[in-house]
């Protein structure tokens, strides 16, 4: 039996033939001397473009001024000091003061109630009429007078004025809201020209639709006044 023997090449040996090769083709290509010559090189800054800065400049200007006041000199400004004035504080005299309210005692204001509805009873029948006894808010502050709401939706028209005539036959117009059964505007004039307080009572006689006659009863008048 004849065996020929065939040596095998080691690892090694086939490594250190393949490293040869990459070696003579990098050579070839001349890799070794471009990576050195990158190594060695440093590399440049990007060139930067020029900063634009802009500049607002100033220039005297002439302001223009009318014909009538160019010739006139130019207004000086100043701080001037002032005087504060003090203004008194106004408070309503007499009964109308809302610190000094008169306020009726029962009895006083049920006595002025019944003379007004005696009063009323001599008027007659042919034309309606209530008694309204004066309460605070009616004589005072918002000055509102709410009339009965079954005079108003059954006698009295929408929201109109309403002339109210005193004793004396003087007439004061009103402002009547339906919606509210009451009187607004107007109402204070008549309150404050007549002196009303609360407890006094009034009849309010409707002569026509828009019209009132209204007789007042004082609550604090003197017994022989009232019998006069």
């Amino acid at each position: 039996m004849v065996a020929s023997s065939c040596k095998q090449p080691s690892y090694e040996e086939f490594r250190r033939k393949r490293v040869e090769e990459n070696k003579k083709r990098m050579e070839a290509l001349n890799l070794p001397t471009l990576a050195k010559a990158f190594h060695n090189s440093s590399p440049k800054p990007s060139p930067m473009k020029p900063r634009i800065t802009s500049r607002l400049e100033k220039h005297a200007v002439v302001v223009r001024r009318s014909g009538r006041i160019a010739n006139n000199p130019s207004p000086v400004y100043k701080e001037i000091l002032v005087d504060r004035i003090f203004m008194p504080k106004r408070y309503s005299s007499g009964r109308r003061d809302l610190l000094n309210r008169v306020y009726a005692s029962d009895k006083d204001r049920t006595h002025a109630i019944d003379k007004a509805e005696q009063l009323e009873s001599t008027l007659g029948t042919d034309y309606p009429s209530f008694v309204r006894p004066m309460l605070p808010s009616h004589v005072t502050g918002g000055f509102w007078l709410g009339l009965p709401s079954y005079f108003c939706k059954k006698l009295l028209p929408k929201d109109d004025l309403l002339t109210l005539i005193d004793e004396n036959d003087e007439e004061y117009q009103t402002v009547y809201l339906a919606g509210k059964h009451g009187l607004s505007g107007g109402w204070r004039g008549f309150s404050i020209a007549h002196d009303l307080v609360d407890g006094d009572a009034l009849v309010f006689q409707l002569t026509n639709p828009t019209t009132f006659k209204v007789y007042i009863v004082r609550a604090n008048e003197p017994e022989d006044a009232q019998e006069a």
